[in-house]
């Protein structure tokens, strides 16, 4: 069995839980290896819509086991809403489901944090889903005020823990923010009564997960968040706290780089991003609009209607670059079925110079140009289709130009959002 990394290759909201879902029948276990509830995955079984924000994807297969790495930031409310959903819809997760001991937990004040900042802010705010994110991680790298999964399980010296830290809250809150702080003993009641409920499933992940490698399970990495989020690599500021990457899979689940088999990046057919930042093949338009109303293109965590422009393969080349991608996973082709004329962005223009690669400095990265090439539309739905030799001519060449920008195969089509609607590339 493999070991496989599913990530997104732009800016979020690819499809990567369809292709989870669609992969875990190869997989004994799914594992999600960083950020948080700021991440809404969908998956479509037939009559059945699941949104996970927390959960790996793969938990509706009752087969399957299912991981939260300690490069998630847990927020136990979101995950135990996750939890009583499954249950109530007949599905089970005890014995299924482990909670790394060291993932860093989402308090209340994070999220009271986050608001403040962005609202101070104001038009320049980074855009975030306000789910405390950002400040959990802040803790976790500050180090004196992070508390873990694993505190929960140490009733004398969590109520201390969360006591300082609510006090120290509480200041920010009121002397910088100008806003009412927490009370503690509530807090400190409900994060005891948490502990108790979360106990069964904490677990130290990394020695579960090379358990299962070395015994030959298939693992199954399931990213939350695009490439172009990524703290590092991505369009900075614009970004989420942790690492998309694939080198966030061994850090936020503690299996060493030599264990990964594949990498599989979920390329949308098109570009979309939320939030603010530069977005050069943006469409501001009746066609940007038109995409967005076929795709339904709202966000599952905010609902705010997401940006669309034309797919945009440096954009794409960057993420097989930095992700080592084996293959690429394309979905929502079948969003593009009416479209007259498609257009591909094979690279930028500032200047009068020709840009190949992203550019790190957003303000250089506003002054670019797309440069597309026009390839003409197939017009003809695909929804239906299920091998890639039956695709419509057209759809086939723009798939074919797709996998040639990229240096890069295709392994995977997507053409509906149910687990059916699927292609795989032989």
């Amino acid at each position: 069995m493999s070991v496989r990394i599913v990530l997104g290759a732009q800016w979020g909201d690819e499809g990567k839980a369809k292709i989870v879902d669609y992969l875990t029948a190869d997989a004994d276990v799914v594992v999600r290896y960083q950020g948080g509830a700021n991440a809404g995955h969908t998956i479509k079984a037939g009559d059945l819509v699941f949104v996970f924000h927390l959960i790996p994807a793969g938990i509706v297969h009752q087969e399957k086991s299912c991981v939260v790495g300690n490069g998630v930031v847990l927020d136990p409310v979101a995950l135990f809403q996750e939890v009583d959903d499954l249950q109530s819809r007949g599905i089970s997760v005890e014995g299924r489901l482990f909670v790394s001991d060291r993932a860093h937990l989402v308090l209340p004040y994070h999220k009271a944090l986050e608001q403040a900042s962005e609202e101070k802010i104001g038009d320049d705010a980074i855009g975030t889903t306000l789910r405390g994110i950002g400040p959990t991680y802040q803790d976790k790298i500050n180090r004196s005020s992070g508390i873990r999964v694993g505190d929960l399980l140490d009733s004398e010296a969590l109520p201390e823990k969360i006591r300082a830290n609510v006090r120290a809250k509480n200041e920010i809150l009121e002397k910088v923010y100008g806003v009412e702080g927490l009370e503690e003993v509530p807090l400190i009641e409900e994060y005891m009564a948490i502990g108790e409920r979360l106990t069964p499933f904490i677990t130290d992940t990394s020695v579960y997960l090379n358990e299962a490698i070395k015994t030959g399970k298939g693992v199954l990495f399931e990213g939350s968040q695009g490439t172009l989020l990524d703290i590092d690599h991505g369009s900075y500021p614009y970004v989420t706290s942790s690492n998309t990457t694939a080198g966030g899979a061994c850090a936020g689940s503690g299996i060493g780089p030599t264990c990964i088999d594949e990498v599989v990046g979920v390329v949308k057919a098109y570009t979309t991003r939320v939030g603010n930042g530069p977005f050069p093949t943006e469409l501001n338009d009746e066609m940007g609009q038109r995409i967005r109303d076929i795709g339904h293109e709202y966000g599952a965590t905010t609902g705010r209607p997401r940006r669309c422009g034309w797919l945009d393969m440096v954009i794409v080349r960057m993420a097989c670059r930095i992700n080592g991608l084996s293959s690429m996973a394309v979905t929502r082709l079948d969003i593009l079925d009416e479209i007259e004329e498609i257009k591909i962005c094979t690279h930028y223009t500032r200047d009068g110079q020709r840009v190949d690669h992203f550019p790190s400095d957003l303000n250089v990265l506003a002054e670019c140009e797309p440069v597309y090439e026009t390839l003409p539309g197939w017009q003809t739905p695909t929804s239906s289709i299920r091998s890639y030799g039956d695709l419509p001519e057209n759809a086939l060449r723009y798939l074919e130009r797709v996998s040639e920008l990229a240096e890069t195969p295709i392994s995977i089509v997507s053409v509906g959002p149910d687990r059916d609607e699927t292609i795989a590339v032989e």
